[in-house]
């Protein structure tokens, strides 16, 4: 798979079969588009391609309270990756002028002109152009290429999208999210400083950089890490820490257990595996201090059945 960011004029295609979307979290409706996208693109003896955007265009319309991020641009392209079925992804900058572009601009100029598409699959509720006034009619009405609406997905009888499994992992329900992801949830990042005060009450902890300003899931959850140093279990706070800090920035601390390795600079990827409880606010350190104990010992006991289960 190759990513391409820019003007794709310069990559020279010669016609594709296209996917347009977000493709937040990379679900399981997306990945249901993605195969019927490839059995298509098979068919007509195309390559197939994805245009996606960075930002996520709800993120540039609502800067001051985006949505959560499910995924990272790195972590879709990992998973797209992963399912074998692209050979190229297009990431295009979701800016001011691309935001007023309008809808019949943008089929001329982007998928006619640049991207060469010749079968087009959108999902049955996708809006484009300015004031989102294009539709499926409007791109039926394209003489240079095939549209087809893909049908919604239905996943334990609701419909796969990405805002339910944000619903989902607001409320913490990981099974749920996971079933509509067809996969566990994870967040990766680098491993950065912090205040260092894990480590002074016994407790230290990885402290992972969040490059987006909501998370999708706040609390203190039961963690699998990978790392350079292997797959580790642990216990880690997604939030404000309100205990320790003032600061309206989200944290993603994990403690690992049995691991005294040096993991700055690293990449690391984490695995919420069990919602604990949701984050509180404690009069003192001891107190903190007391509770993190317990989250640690309840992480311990879920982890050491899991791994009878898989034995």
């Amino acid at each position: 798979m190759q990513v391409f960011l820019g003007d794709p004029r310069r990559f020279g295609l010669a016609g594709c079969a296209l996917t347009i979307g977000n493709f937040d979290g990379v679900h399981l409706g997306h990945q249901h588009m993605l195969r019927r996208l490839k059995d298509e693109a098979t068919a007509r003896s195309l390559p197939t391609a994805l245009l996606t955007f960075e930002p996520h265009p709800r993120e540039f319309f609502t800067r001051s309270n985006p949505p959560a991020r499910l995924s990272t641009l790195r972590d879709k392209l990992n998973v797209l990756q992963a399912s074998g079925l692209l050979d190229y992804v297009f990431v295009f900058r979701f800016n001011q002028r691309f935001a007023s572009m309008s809808a019949q601009d943008f089929i001329q100029d982007v998928l006619v002109r640049d991207l060469k598409t010749r079968y087009l699959l959108i999902g049955d509720d996708f809006q484009f152009g300015a004031a989102r006034q294009g539709n499926f009619q409007l791109l039926s009405a394209c003489p240079h290429f095939v549209t087809e609406a893909m049908p919604s997905v239905l996943v334990q009888g609701e419909r796969a999208s990405s805002t339910l499994v944000r619903e989902r992992l607001a409320v913490g329900d990981l099974d749920a999210a996971n079933a509509l992801l067809g996969r566990r949830y994870q967040i990766s990042g680098k491993v950065m400083h912090g205040q260092k005060l894990g480590r002074t009450i016994g407790f230290p902890t990885v402290n992972v950089h969040l490059p987006h300003l909501k998370p999708a899931l706040q609390g203190v959850f039961v963690v699998e890490v990978d790392t350079p140093f292997g797959r580790k279990g642990g216990v880690a706070s997604l939030g404000l820490n309100p205990t320790v800090s003032s600061s309206s920035d989200y944290k993603l601390e994990a403690h690992l257990f049995d691991f005294a390795g040096d993991l700055y600079g690293q990449r690391v990827t984490v695995h919420f595996l069990k919602k604990l409880r949701d984050e509180e606010r404690y009069d003192n350190l001891p107190a903190l201090v007391a509770q993190i104990e317990r989250d640690a010992a309840s992480a311990h006991t879920y982890l050491t059945s899991l791994q009878r289960e898989q034995a």
